[in-house]
Order: structure tokens, then sequence, then C-alpha cells
């Protein structure tokens, strides 16, 4: 029973430095929930804990570390968030100094020596895929065989004081015998495969991974989806570096999660050499409403400098083809690389002007333990390990090339985002999206979507893109030339009630009503609109459907009060207070 008692703590921490965008940092890697779901067909008390924010309340760390007793807390650790994990990690010591401090992930597995020399109160590193490796660590420790640990392959540890490590641990050869994490666990980020086939120096997937791509199996990947599905999730990231590898495979998938009818959204990243009409065509009846491509520079040159071996041909191609069928396309951008010049930023903006992507990221080049940029760095005998002491997350490209300057560098990223924001409304207008009857309901939800980034969304609040509302209002309205779509009806409602012309608010949003009867934000729209023309009566019809909600009782004590029925004001004022 000794398997029963131990408590395991999985923790993806605080990162280093706060930022705007924080969609891709609040989430757990997919790992932390495999280890989990291996540990839990163990029979293992484990629990995963997200504490990218915790720092914002620092004392819950030692109050909820007092309150859980962990025998071993294993961290996820991304170069961003190394900090937060040495932080927590000290605290757990201080509150159990027998507690025992594992690090796993791409960064403990690239900077393990260091880890183990500067950081006494981290005891173990999980090198690699970590999976089973943590099983056999935990195990181990639960039978008080801790000295034993060296016989355990894919960890290092400290031997004699000093840090040591053992042979790698054999890669899981079919990813279909892990235990599926949907079964234990809530995500929305699910994983496909393991590995890239590009070769990209700036990124440490290849030596992470390894050469070889690995595949889940169809019938395993959908029935993850199912099963979180059912969970009440429909919104999914598939984080996959490159999903779509395999088009036999993609195809089966998306064929299977529209057998299944599994009525979900999804975005996904591939490689632009990676895409074709069938796939593409195939992924949006499936669900998907994005896909992001690492693009990088429209300069030859400089992709051959980061070893992207992509062509502007086969670039122009994928973006096309997603733009044709109303996939959001999202363009990684990277600058300050190698031969970095005004010249390449104009050659990066033509490309622009061409593939017109929808959204664009734009990053500065940076090193990181585990890439070829970053090996071949320390091969020059300028840096060591040790310069992840500073508490930085990466380090700059421009800082260690004499040819580029910060003020260069940051002129171009300045360059960059303003003319792409200054030339979006323009590739709004050009999109072209296929004449097909089938894709008619899926157009009407692109430009819907599309519209309400503009409205209410990322791009609301950026004063670089010029005709924001224009872009908005053009955009619902053709959503609804394909097919009836209450994101439509309701950002054309809003946008005539902020105008004032509220008749013509209450005729689209009533029209949206007729084909979408119990979606609440119409209705509720609905009655706002009447509120403003006086016409109360009409408005408490809307809002009496829905005393489930607090915004509909605001609304409905607001209009027996400006009725005169105080009585029945005075009965909805205190259901609004025992929700409240």
């Amino acid at each position: 029973m000794g398997e029963q008692k131990m408590k395991i703590l999985l923790i993806y921490p605080y990162w280093l430095e706060k930022r705007k965008n924080i969609e891709d940092v609040v989430v757990p890697p997919i790992g932390i929930y495999y280890v989990g779901a291996v540990l839990k067909e163990n029979h293992y008390d484990v629990e995963i804990l997200n504490w990218h924010h915790i720092n914002q309340t620092p004392e819950k760390i030692t109050e909820i570390l007092h309150d859980k007793k962990p025998d071993i807390i294993g961290f996820s650790i991304l170069q961003a968030n190394r900090w937060g994990g040495i932080e927590i990690a000290e605290i757990a010591k201080k509150i159990d100094p027998h507690v025992k401090i594992v690090f796993g992930g791409i960064s403990a597995t690239f900077l393990w020596e260091h880890f183990l020399t500067h950081f006494p109160q981290i005891d173990i590193v999980v090198i690699g895929e970590g999976e089973y490796t943590f099983l056999n660590l935990v195990r181990c420790i639960d039978k008080g065989e801790y000295d034993h640990i060296g016989s355990i392959r894919g960890i290092a540890f400290r031997k004699n004081g000093k840090p040591c490590k053992t042979g790698p641990a054999e890669p899981i050869k079919h990813l279909d015998d892990l235990p599926m994490p949907s079964t234990y666990f809530e995500y929305t980020h699910l994983s496909l495969t393991r590995g890239c086939p590009g070769k990209c120096n700036f990124c440490g997937s290849p030596q992470y991974w390894g050469s070889k791509v690995r595949f889940h199996s169809s019938d395993y990947f959908v029935e993850e989806i199912e099963q979180l599905y059912k969970k009440g999730i429909n919104f999914f990231y598939f984080s996959d570096d490159t999903f779509s590898i395999n088009k036999k495979h993609v195809i089966d998938i998306c064929k299977k999660i529209i057998k299944k009818n599994l009525k979900i959204s999804w975005v996904a990243i591939s490689r632009v050499n990676y895409m074709s009409e069938d796939i593409v065509s195939w992924m949006r009846k499936a669900g998907c409403i994005q896909i992001s491509y690492g693009v990088e520079s429209g300069s030859e040159q400089i992709r051959k400098s980061l070893n992207k071996k992509i062509t502007n041909e086969e670039i122009e191609k994928a973006f096309a083809i997603t733009a044709k069928y109303g996939i959001l396309s999202r363009a990684y951008f990277i600058y300050g690389c190698p031969g970095e010049s005004r010249q390449t930023i104009r050659e990066t903006l033509n490309l622009i002007k061409t593939i017109k992507p929808l959204v664009s990221h734009f990053f500065v080049l940076s090193l990181f333990p585990g890439t070829a940029l970053y090996t071949q760095y320390k091969r020059t005998g300028k840096v060591s390990d040790d310069i992840w002491l500073n508490q930085i997350e990466d380090i700059k490209y421009f800082e260690i090339d004499p040819r580029l300057s910060q003020e260069d560098v940051l002129s171009f990223g300045k360059t960059l985002r303003n003319e792409y924001y200054r030339m979006l409304p323009e590739f709004v207008d050009t999109i072209e999206l296929i004449d097909n009857k089938q894709f008619y309901p899926m157009h009407a939800d692109f430009c819907s979507r599309l519209g309400m980034t503009f409205d209410h969304g990322d791009y609301a609040s950026n004063d670089a893109i010029p005709l924001k509302e224009n872009l908005a209002v053009t955009l619902y309205q053709r959503a609804l030339d394909y097919h009836p779509d209450s994101r439509a009806y309701l950002g054309l409602g809003i946008y005539h009630q902020k105008n004032g012309d509220y008749q013509t608010s209450i005729n689209i949003l009533a029209k949206g009503v007729g084909y979408f009867p119990k979606h609440e934000p119409l209705n509720l729209c609905l009655g706002v609109s009447h509120m403003n023309l006086g016409a109360y009566r009409d408005a408490l019809s809307i809002f009496l459907k829905f005393q489930h909600s607090k915004q509909a009782l605001d609304f409905i004590v607001h209009c027996y009060r400006a009725l005169n029925d105080f009585a029945k004001a005075s009965d909805f004022q205190k259901k609004l207070e025992v929700m409240a």
C-alpha cells in the first residue's frame, strides 16, 4: 500500500518576464499531463498545479505546500520559467528538507549540470522524455531505495557532491502505449506527434526529440479529443511542431472528428512545405480555424542562415490555400538575424505583402540551450552555461554579433510591425474564399471571427491599424451573405447600438434571434436596444427568459423601476443579491 501514501505534485511554474500576450504561457505543456497519467495508472496520488501566475499571490506557495505535504515535486521547466521553479523549490525545501525536488523538461534536459551545480534545492533532473523515467524514480524513492537511483536511465543527480548523469532512457517506440491523460485530467493542448522534420538552428526540438518523428494513431488522438469534448471542452490547441507531416494521417483524423460529430474548433502549427489543398480542406471541415507557420524571413539568405529549408514558392502556396478555405493564417517572423539589414527587412515586408497573413508575430532572434546556435556560440569559448545564473530568459543574437546594434534591431522590429498593421486592412479586403456551398457556414464563421478581432479582440485596441470599425462591419455583413451567424448578428447589432441607431439594431438582432432563439447575448443585446427606445415591456419580455443570468436580472430590475413597478423590482433585486 506504500504507493498510495506517497504525495506527488507536478508544478508548472511562473515565468520570469511579464508578457502582453499570455496565451502561450498560461498553459502547461502536454508532457506534464502524460507524466501525471502514467503515475495515476500506477496508483500514485498525483496532482498537477498550474502556477503560471502564483507569483502574484506568493504567500499561497507556502500555504498550499504546507497543506498538501508533498513527498516529491516535479517541475516542468522551460527556459523562461526556470527561476520560478528554483524559487518554489527553495520554499518547498524550507518547509520540508526531505521533499525530493525533480526538474524535467527541455531546459532541464540541456542544463542539468548547471542546475545541479548551482542550486542545492534541486535533487534530480529527468533528461529527455520523462514519463517512465519519472515513474521509475518515484518507485525507487517510494521503496526507500534512493541510494540506488544511479541504476535509473535518463536522470542526472549528485554523486559524492558532483553532478553526474546516467545513460539515456529508451524513447517510447509506440506512443499509444502511454495512458490517455484525458482519462484523468482536463486540458486543451494536445499533441499528435513527437519530433519535427525540420532542423532549424534556433530551435531545441531536433536535439530534444531526435531525428525520428513518432506518431499517435488517429484512433488514440480522436478518442482523446472525444473524452475531453464529453467533459465540456470544445476548443483545442494542437501543439505539434508540424501537425501535417503525414497527409493520410491528418485526413484520417479529420474524417473521424466529423464522423463522431465532434463540434470543436482547433488551431494547429505546421510547416509550409507540408501543406496541400486536400489537407487544408479536411482540416477546415473538421473545425480548424487557424494555422501558424514559421516563415521567419522574406530573405532566402537569412532563412539559409537559420537552416530554415523552405522556399518563397512554398510559403506563398501554403498561405494562399489557407486563406482560400477560411482558415486564419498566422505567420511567425524572426528579425535581428545573421546578415540582417534594411534590405532583408524590406524583403520580409515584400513577402508579407504577397502572402497577406491575417496575424503576424515578430520576434528578435534569441539563443536557447539545446539549439545549434547556442552550441555554436558556446564553442567560441565566450560563454558557458553560467550565463543562466543571470535572471534572463534568453540571449539576443544581436548581443553577440558586433555587426548588429540594439538600436538597429529595435528599429527593424518597429518597421516590421508598423508596416504590417498599415497593410492589414488591405489584406482583409482582398480575401477570396472558395465558392463552394459546403463551406458557406464555415466562411460565415471565419468572417465573423475575424470581424470580432477588430471589434472586441486582439486588434481592437491597436491604434496602428486604420479603419478597424469599418473592417469589422464589412466582415460581419460578409459573414451574413454566406450564412446566418450569431456572432455577425451580434457584432452588427452592437455597432448600430453604439451609434445610437437603435431601430436598425433591433431589426438586425431580431433577425438573429429568429435563427438563434436561445442565444443569450443576442437576446440581451436586443433587450437593451428596446430599453434605449423606452420600450421597457418589450425589453422585459426578453430578459425574463434569462433569469439565470446576473446581467439579465440587473436589466429586469431596471425595467421594472422604469415602469414604476417597485414591488417586482424589489423581488428581482433580492434574487440579484442572492446570485451575487
